[in-house]
């Protein structure tokens, strides 16, 4: 089941999904909530973590013109730039929709006390839920892919559109005319809408639903049209990846020792 605004109407359009993170299982549902959304998966390109590279979907990913990421503050300014590059070089000439991005840069348990000491030194919301996101990577996407005005707003006209897509909330997906571009109006724009997703999640672990929309007595739910059968192709194709990529590295590592 899925709540919120139906995200298939943009399905078609360029969009920025930006997605809180948990576990290495966010990544597995985010991709079966999203086979029913038109040709997105196959339009899309995920950021990931470095370490991803070596894993057996890795070589599917670099095929497929994913970007994989390498987190600490040494490598920041550099991975930055090669994002910029990356985008300027595969977006739109592999003709890529939406960008799937997890702005909180690690899983909550590994980032949550980290986050949680930022927000009290600046004055902050306390957050459980989630974490404080960072704007670096999505600041360089606003830039790279948004045309701009003289005077720094996002143009209008015939310029194609990139629609922000906020994964998990009730009721906005942004257009990227509502999203400022300058990077300090940036952060607090992210930061609030992860404070929303803390009063959501909040609402959810203690009821069991999210709260109702504006105009709304309650939430409505939508149920997701999947077949079983592709379930079932994909998951074997996932295993049997594994198992090979698996024997590949024994085979390897008896050869070398």
């Amino acid at each position: 089941m899925e709540w919120g605004e139906d995200i298939k109407t943009i399905s078609e359009d360029e969009a920025v999904m930006l997605v809180n993170h948990q576990a290495t299982g966010d990544v597995c549902t985010l991709m079966m909530c999203l086979q029913d959304k038109g040709l997105v998966v196959a339009q899309m390109m995920w950021l990931m973590d470095h370490i991803f590279k070596y894993t057996n979907f890795g070589i599917v990913s670099l095929i497929h013109g994913d970007f994989f990421i390498r987190q600490g503050k040494s490598h920041r300014d550099q991975q930055l730039l090669l994002l910029k590059k990356h985008l300027e070089n595969n977006y739109r000439s592999r003709d890529r929709k939406w960008i799937v991005l997890f702005p909180e840069g690690g899983f909550l348990r590994k980032r949550r006390e980290t986050s949680q000491s930022f927000a009290k030194k600046n004055n902050l919301p306390f957050l459980t839920h989630v974490t404080l996101p960072r704007v670096g990577a999505t600041k360089i996407i606003l830039r790279a892919l948004v045309a701009r005005q003289e005077n720094g707003s996002s143009a209008g006209g015939d310029t194609k559109e990139l629609v922000f897509a906020f994964f998990l909330t009730l009721d906005r997906i942004f257009p990227v005319k509502d999203v400022p571009l300058e990077t300090d109006d940036l952060s607090d724009w992210l930061y609030q809408r992860f404070i929303e997703k803390e009063d959501l999640l909040s609402h959810f672990y203690e009821t069991g639903a999210f709260p109702p929309t504006k105009g709304h007595k309650e939430a409505v739910s939508r149920e997701m049209t999947l077949s079983n059968m592709w379930i079932f192709l994909i998951q074997s194709f996932a295993f049997l990846s594994g198992y090979m990529w698996y024997n590949i590295f024994q085979y390897f590592y008896h050869c070398l020792f």
